[in-house]
């Protein structure tokens, strides 16, 4: 089924075509499971692009153990921050690490998993979004939130979501202390935004909750304006990810913007070949509208 990706879009600052190299360069690093080699290559490949586009980042480095062994495992979350003296933000989040294996696969649930989609397509959306943060106008900041972690699993009983949970009780801790200067107003999570057949609904919990209700509302109204038919105006699935622990620790409301109905979901295709660049582009376009948006 062909879809109409932009009509009349004034976001053209954004390239689907310049976003989909970066899923791609993304994955020849290879799989990127928290603690590897791979995830640090990443790590540092992202911090120098971002900084060269004219961002501050830091780093929010934790240790787990992991749960086989015992053994102490590096992870870091990465803050990017545009226009640091604006104390009103919004904070766009993506993980990017990605499950140690594809274990949905029918034939190879040990094998090599890239996550091109689960793991790669919300991080490339914000590397492109990254050219027009500069001249963004208006009062409010950005900050991108790249979460380690996400999934780090290897059995049912490990915790999901383990960058953002860390995250959301800083930043709770350091607002109740009265150590932050800024305030996040609401938040977006990128999530297996690439697929080649495209289809955001509202996720359920986003849809439900009263506070993040006018985020989803204000995004999809975005998304109608431009003639982005990928974003779906009804809600279909529930999904539990990254937004929790921000809404319901941090208190940040934070809608998931997540294409969950993906063939290839934690399998050995999850691939750039199952992505494509006007994907890319149908969401951001919309959250590069959105932006500029804010008020």
């Amino acid at each position: 089924m062909a879809r109409l990706a932009i009509a009349d879009a004034p976001a053209a600052a954004f390239s689907g075509e310049r976003a989909m190299k970066h899923l791609e360069g993304i994955c020849e690093l290879g799989p990127r499971p928290s603690g590897s080699a791979a995830m640090d290559r990443q790590r540092a490949m992202l911090a120098q692009h971002f900084r060269a586009a004219g961002a501050t980042v830091t780093g929010q480095a934790f240790q787990i153990r992991d749960r086989r062994t015992g053994k102490p495992v590096h992870m870091e979350n990465l803050v990017v921050s545009w226009h640091p003296d604006r104390t009103d933000r919004v904070l766009l989040a993506a993980h990017y690490d990605t499950r140690p294996f594809p274990d949905n696969d029918p034939v190879d649930p040990r094998g090599v998993f890239l996550g091109a989609n689960d793991g790669g397509s919300g991080v490339a959306v914000l590397m492109e979004l990254a050219a027009a943060m500069p001249a963004l106008q208006g009062p409010v900041g950005v900050d991108f939130v790249l979460f380690d972690g996400e999934e780090y699993v290897f059995t049912p009983r490990d915790p999901y979501f383990l960058g953002s949970t860390f995250f959301a009780r800083q930043y709770a801790a350091d607002r109740k202390a009265g150590q932050l200067p800024h305030a996040y107003r609401c938040g977006a999570l990128l999530d297996m935004v690439a697929d080649r057949d495209l289809e955001i609904w509202q996720e359920q919990h986003s849809v439900d909750w009263p506070d993040t209700r006018p985020v989803v509302d204000s995004i999809w109204d975005v998304a109608r304006r431009l003639g982005v038919r990928q974003f779906v105006p009804r809600p279909k699935h529930a999904v539990q990810d990254d937004h929790l622990p921000l809404r319901m620790i941090a208190g940040i409301p934070t809608c998931d913007i997540i294409d969950f109905d993906y063939p290839q979901w934690h399998t050995t295709a999850d691939a750039p070949a199952a992505c494509s660049a006007e994907s890319l582009a149908a969401v951001g376009s919309v959250m590069l509208e959105w932006l500029r948006e804010q008020r």
